[in-house]
């Protein structure tokens, strides 16, 4: 009888961090009972609250407060959970450009200021000057949900630092904040497990964001202390190792060039504010851009939006004409001081030809609203882009 030669012993069980693949089903199966329970943990607490309002007919400022938090939990849980499904839908189809990570990350960081501010984090950088070669779009939301999840677990500050790695050179991007507060860190009380926080539906879509851009998340939770790998696989430079690759001559863009993408939710997670009084023209706004994964608020005034933006800004502003006034500009000087590549789209009742805002004096994008269904995703698509 010839002998069979011995099978080879079974892998061991990888874990997270050491494949480059997507999740399993199992996986997936996981994610979305973490989801469902990510939304219904603060809906239910928002139907008890609302059940008290009913039965006693009062609600105090701090209940109102509560509610509305537990509401906007569940929103923002309901989004990541679309941008989860864009990355699981496979039909996502990405790009491959010459991208300035060192300058779309200070974008990003510019962009999130006001909201690091009032609460009052503070993010300090080690960046170093480095292009790679991948998808703008997934860039900006990875570096955007990696941003979601550190301000969500941090307990102290967020230190960045963007480097070249040893031979060969690649750009290493890491992330390290205190997971437990401080004075737990040297107590014995903090040298446990690390919070369930660090892995809730943010940390997944970091996770499976840089998996679908060929990333391999490293992280790392110690002594109170976490800190996250991203090293990018192809890095732009002279150096053995990195892609040389020249940039092409740059081309003035018209509302032609950007096409509607033919990706599910092109713009997943980016967040658009619509001002008007008119609940006609808000659902028109809305209903145009409905399949492209935005996120959407609406308010009546220049004042109302103001007050918004206090905390955190929006990634584009689209209001109509009518709301032309000091106070706009006023609002529009101040953001753009903070970011100066901000999109402000302004919406007119009456025939008018469709402008990017590279296109017009003020820089500021027009379209009639009769155009809003064919042409504003594509503006959107175009504006968007300017900070990458």
């Amino acid at each position: 009888m010839s002998s069979q030669p011995p099978a080879p012993p079974p892998a061991p069980p990888a874990a997270a961090n050491d494949v480059l693949h997507g999740p399993s089903h199992a996986q997936w199966a996981d994610i979305v009972q973490q989801l469902g329970a990510e939304i219904a943990g603060p809906l239910s607490t928002a139907l008890e609250r609302i059940h008290n309002l009913i039965s006693t007919g009062q609600i105090d400022r701090q209940s109102l407060r509560s509610l509305r938090e537990s509401v906007a939990q569940a929103r923002e849980s309901g989004m990541v959970g679309q941008q989860l499904a864009r990355l699981a839908s496979g039909r996502l189809r990405l790009s491959r450009e010459r991208l300035h990570l060192t300058q779309v990350l200070r974008g990003v960081l510019a962009h999130r200021s006001r909201e690091t501010q009032a609460r009052g984090i503070q993010v300090r950088q080690a960046l170093k000057p480095i292009e790679i070669m991948g998808d703008g779009a997934l860039l900006f939301s990875l570096l955007n949900a990696l941003m979601d999840w550190a301000l969500a677990s941090t307990h102290s500050s967020i230190d960045l630092r963007l480097e070249l790695s040893s031979w060969p050179a690649k750009a290493r991007l890491s992330c390290r904040f205190a997971h437990r507060s401080l004075e737990l860190i040297t107590d014995a009380r903090g040298q446990g497990e690390a919070p369930s926080r660090l892995d809730s539906l943010a940390w997944r879509l970091v996770e499976q964001t840089a998996l679908t851009m060929g990333i391999l998340p490293l992280r790392e939770d110690e002594a109170g202390i976490t800190m996250l790998t991203l090293e990018f696989p192809h890095t732009v430079g002279e150096e053995p190792g990195m892609s040389a690759v020249e940039a092409p001559p740059p081309v003035e863009p018209s509302p032609r060039d950007f096409h509607p993408s033919a990706n599910s939710k092109p713009l997943a997670g980016s967040h658009l504010l619509i001002i008007s009084p008119r609940r006609e023209l808000r659902s028109q706004v809305q209903d145009a851009v409905r399949h492209m994964g935005l996120i959407i608020d609406m308010v009546g005034t220049v004042d109302e939006a103001a007050q918004f933006c206090l905390e955190g800004l929006p990634h584009g502003i689209v209001y109509e004409a009518a709301a032309r006034s000091e106070a706009l500009a006023e609002l529009r000087s101040e953001v753009l001081r903070e970011v100066p590549s901000f999109s402000f789209i302004e919406v007119l009742d009456e025939e008018h030809i469709t402008q990017l805002s590279t296109a017009t004096a003020d820089g500021i994008a027009r379209i009639s609203r009769k155009h809003l269904v064919d042409a504003l995703p594509s503006m959107l698509l175009f504006e968007f882009s300017k900070a990458l």
